[in-house]
């Protein structure tokens, strides 16, 4: 399955963002503003996608001002959170956004870019390696989620009427 990530900010968009065509122009725009951006900062695969796209804008996070650039250190909720409280601008995956009800002032205010694209992967662990695993439960599992009925309850659940992933096991 798979979803995709968005840039939240504040409903007023002190950076002027949601015109931009791409995410690393978005973030090129937030920091030249120096508006306020909360990072998760916890080497999660949403920090590492922001990293990419800092990277991409040619910009550097390790050299930005605490003053406007923010590392929450935690999770997608704690992120969120901060974001909220500081009328800030945050990267999160959707399905966090859409679950998340502390939004205040806070809009989605970017999306679309391919480079936002988040899969999601069921990774059996190598019988190999580590042979205690029960492949045979492994294989139940993976032919589960990827068969009609797993395929079907990804693709089924929403909220607020929004899908949160679309399926699209092989």
């Amino acid at each position: 399955m798979y979803n995709d990530f968005v840039i939240v900010g504040p409903a007023s968009d002190p950076s002027r963002i949601r015109d931009e065509a791409t995410a690393a122009s978005v973030f090129a725009k937030i920091k030249e503003n120096k508006s306020i951006f909360i990072s998760r900062g916890d080497d999660s695969g949403t920090h590492r996608k922001e990293i990419s796209i800092w990277k991409t804008a040619n910009l550097l996070p390790k050299n930005f001002s605490s003053k406007w650039y923010k590392s929450a250190g935690s999770g997608m909720g704690a992120a969120l959170n901060m974001a909220s409280a500081m009328e800030g601008y945050v990267l999160t995956d959707r399905a966090s956004w859409l679950k998340f009800k502390n939004k205040r002032e806070q809009e989605l205010l970017f999306a679309g870019d391919p480079v936002l694209y988040n899969q999601y992967a069921y990774l059996p662990i190598s019988v190999k390696k580590h042979p205690h695993v029960k492949r045979d439960l492994a294989q139940k599992l993976e032919t589960w989620l990827a068969g009609e009925k797993g395929q079907g309850l990804i693709r089924d659940y929403k909220v607020a009427g929004q899908a949160l992933f679309i399926p699209n096991a092989r």
